[in-house]
């Protein structure tokens, strides 16, 4: 079967009401938010009102498949021991709204090693993210995106990925985020049904489709391995509407929320869904 659950990152003006009910104007079947602003580490907390208007909303629209990303600031591994901890408390109190508002899955970039190096980098997402699940609600998920490799950036390489699985002994409430733009420009291709396939049997042998759990569905302004993070809408960038084709009518990708992160101009995202739609063969 196809990919049932298809959506978008959606804006948050007016409550995260509004961005369910929003998503379910254009079509969407799952929908990405942010709980606060991914620029500053100062959040408000979440009250029963907004809350409340939250499930109310998931439950008029039939959007039960909602994901948060979290903030830009956050750095698992940052050097400085300050920021280091600033980043725990700021994925800790973005689980904790996610867990008021009943959101499953919080997507995260980890982290960068600014210069660590990426065996000490790693060491240190392992021990914060340890912190951080010790300290947070069960009923939340962690999700790992794939970077881009930009700059010092780390979980470029599924094998990074499947270290800090690893390191934390398979722990129940850690899993993936695969975005296909970050994993084409760090090296991945998936054009063509061969390169496809062997991307993915690759992530199958390293890390385990049973920890897949959100996807970022994004073209690439930039070329394969370019490690440079620039999203374009679907099937105009370097990646090519063949990818996607493969992507929606994938069966292992029918029940995974694929959310688009893609330009909203021109009501970008409305159209790169309905392009996502149409490419369904069942």
């Amino acid at each position: 079967m196809s990919a049932q659950l298809l959506g978008a990152h959606m804006p948050t003006s007016g409550g995260l009401g509004n961005s369910i009910r929003n998503g379910k104007a254009i079509g969407c079947t799952a929908v990405q938010v942010f709980t606060s602003s991914p620029q500053q580490w100062k959040s408000k907390p979440v009250t029963d009102e907004g809350a409340d208007d939250f499930k109310a909303a998931c439950l008029s629209t039939g959007i039960t498949e909602v994901v948060s990303h979290d903030s830009y600031l956050i750095n698992l591994c940052a050097p400085d021991l300050a920021k280091r901890e600033q980043s725990i408390e700021g994925m800790k109190g973005e689980i904790d709204r996610c867990a008021k508002y009943g959101i499953r899955y919080v997507v995260s970039h980890m982290g960068s090693h600014v210069g660590q190096g990426d065996e000490i980098g790693l060491a240190a997402v392992a021990e914060s993210t340890k912190r951080v699940l010790d300290e947070t609600p069960d009923s939340v998920t962690i999700c790992m995106e794939t970077t881009a490799g930009q700059g010092t950036a780390l979980m470029a390489k599924f094998e990074q990925l499947a270290c800090i699985l690893e390191a934390l002994k398979g722990h129940p409430r850690l899993a993936i985020c695969l975005d296909t733009c970050h994993i084409f420009v760090a090296g991945y291709d998936i054009r063509s049904e061969e390169t496809f396939s062997a991307t993915f049997e690759e992530f199958e042998r390293v890390i385990g489709f049973d920890r897949l759990k959100v996807v970022h569905c994004n073209d690439s302004k930039k070329g394969l391995g370019s490690r440079v993070d620039r999203h374009a809408n679907i099937g105009v960038g370097e990646i090519g509407i063949g990818a996607f084709q493969l992507l929606v009518n994938d069966a292992r990708f029918t029940n995974i929320p694929i959310l688009l992160e893609t330009p909203t101009e021109d009501e970008g995202h409305e159209k790169d869904l309905a392009n996502l739609k149409g490419l369904r063969t069942s």
